[in-house]
């Protein structure tokens, strides 16, 4: 499992990850949302042991029973493809342009699993057959940019997968690709995780994708979390304002529902933006952009509740003035 237990990221006097608490066990498959700035990546670096080298840690963090989280790198690299492991947002960054999709995927084979040349090259192409990659032999010789974004993706995926990791964090493993394209990749993690029993932390901007892939979720704002709980609950019935934008700013459905001829209706938004990490409220993270937003909101940092079958952070829930 890993847990993380009022852990926080700070850099100076700012918090880019503030107290989170949150556990995820083989199996499970949690969802990460929130708008570009919230935290999702710092939240799937810290998991890794990957955070920004100015950031000080507090609090706990443990992976398979582990205190981690002031662990020397050569503890981190033990644990790191073999038990936890990252898919990146953009692939073309994450793999090497210069080297082969092979040498790229054997070399965690032969550091991690001591495996010889020929039985990593064996098990590269049977995991790029897994991923759904064709001709995987072909592939093994390639270079990144002779692969389609979604190719490219595939690959990526296998690299992650190559020493069997217990969890998986895919940090937005659809960005940049097409709509048909991502629902085909993200369909294929969670069948990986199905089939492995891997637990699955999957980061996104997309309520779409995190519906269809989670039965967890963590909403994020500031480097909080202000809600969490059941997916098909949370977004059926959100209890946190900030959760009740997002599902507002979706445009799905809007075009069903306009009348023939009708002039397109405007999307809802959100007011204002993410402020700057050394600009953030220091009571309510979403302080300024709120509905409902109290007095109280600006001094006081609402602490996760219950809130249906699962938690909200926010003053509304209690009764506070």
């Amino acid at each position: 499992m890993i847990a993380l237990d009022r852990f926080s990221v700070r850099f100076g006097t700012s918090a880019a990850l503030r107290e989170a608490t949150i556990s995820v066990a083989p199996g499970d498959r949690l969802g990460v949302v929130g708008e570009s700035g919230s935290g999702k990546t710092m939240l799937g670096l810290a998991m890794m042991g990957m955070t920004p080298g100015q950031g000080r840690l507090e609090g706990s963090l443990s992976v398979d029973g582990r205190e981690m989280a002031d662990a020397p790198e050569p503890r981190w690299q033990a644990l790191r493809a073999r038990r936890v492991a990252m898919i990146f947002q953009e692939p073309m960054s994450a793999l090497n342009p210069l080297r082969r999709i092979g040498d790229l995927i054997c070399e965690p084979l032969g550091v991690h699993m001591g495996m010889g040349r020929r039985a990593a090259r064996a098990r590269a192409a049977d995991l790029l057959a897994e991923v759904g990659l064709p001709d995987p032999a072909l592939r093994l010789r390639q270079f990144p940019h002779e692969l389609s974004g979604g190719q490219r993706q595939r690959a990526l995926i296998a690299l992650a997968l190559a020493c069997d990791p217990a969890f998986l964090i895919a940090d937005e493993p659809t960005t940049a690709l097409d709509a048909h394209v991502a629902q085909r990749v993200t369909a294929l993690l969670v069948r990986l995780a199905e089939a492995r029993g891997m637990g699955l932390i999957l980061i996104s901007h997309d309520l779409t994708t995190i519906a269809r892939a989670t039965t967890r979720i963590a909403v994020m704002y500031g480097g909080d979390i202000v809600e969490t709980g059941p997916t098909r609950a949370v977004l059926s019935d959100p209890a946190h304002p900030y959760t009740l934008g997002l599902l507002a700013a979706r445009p799905a459905g809007i075009a069903a529902a306009r009348p023939p001829g009708a002039p397109r209706p405007r999307l809802a938004t959100i007011p204002g933006s993410v402020p700057r990490l050394a600009d953030l409220p220091e009571g309510c993270r979403f302080a300024g952009r709120c509905a409902i937003e109290r007095a109280i909101c600006a001094t006081r940092r609402p602490v996760l509740r219950p809130a249906g079958p699962g938690a909200a952070a926010c003053h509304a829930l209690e009764g506070g003035q």
